[in-house]
C-alpha cells in the first residue's frame, strides 16, 4: 500500500517562499511508470494541478504557476518537494501530493493547509 504524507509550515508570510515535502512509503519514487505530483485546493475553489516530477526526475509545471514553482526530489529519503516563491494570500490552499499513474492520481496524501498571511 502506497502512502504519501505532506509536511511543511502551515503559515507563510506574503512574498516568502512556500516549501512542502511529500514523504512516500510503500513504493519508490524512482519506480518506472509513475510520476509524483502536487495539487492544491483553495477555499471555495476546485482542485488545481501544480505539476509533477517523473520517475526519471523530469519536471513539468502547470502554466498558471510555472514562473514561481520548483519541484525536486531526494531519492535517498524517498521524498519530493514543492517550492512556490513570492506567495500571496491567493496561494492559501490545502496542498496535496499524489502519485500519478497513466496521468491520473491513484494515491493521495491527506493534504496540508497552508495559509499565506502576515
Amino acid at each position: 500500500q502506497v502512502q504519501l504524507q505532506e509536511s511543511g509550515p502551515g503559515l507563510v508570510k506574503p512574498s516568502q517562499t512556500l516549501s512542502l515535502t511529500c514523504t512516500v512509503s510503500g513504493g519508490s519514487i524512482t519506480a518506472d511508470s509513475y510520476a509524483w505530483s502536487w495539487i492544491r485546493q483553495a477555499p471555495g475553489k476546485g482542485l488545481e494541478w501544480i505539476g509533477y516530477i517523473g520517475y526519471s526526475g523530469i519536471t513539468y509545471y502547470s502554466p498558471f504557476l510555472k514562473s514561481r514553482t520548483s519541484m525536486a526530489r531526494d531519492t535517498s529519503k524517498n521524498q519530493f518537494t514543492l517550492q512556490v516563491s513570492s506567495v500571496t494570500p491567493e496561494d492559501t490552499a490545502v496542498y496535496y501530493c499524489a502519485r500519478l499513474f497513466n496521468g491520473a492520481p491513484d494515491y493521495w496524501g491527506q493534504g496540508t493547509q497552508v495559509t499565506v498571511s502576515s
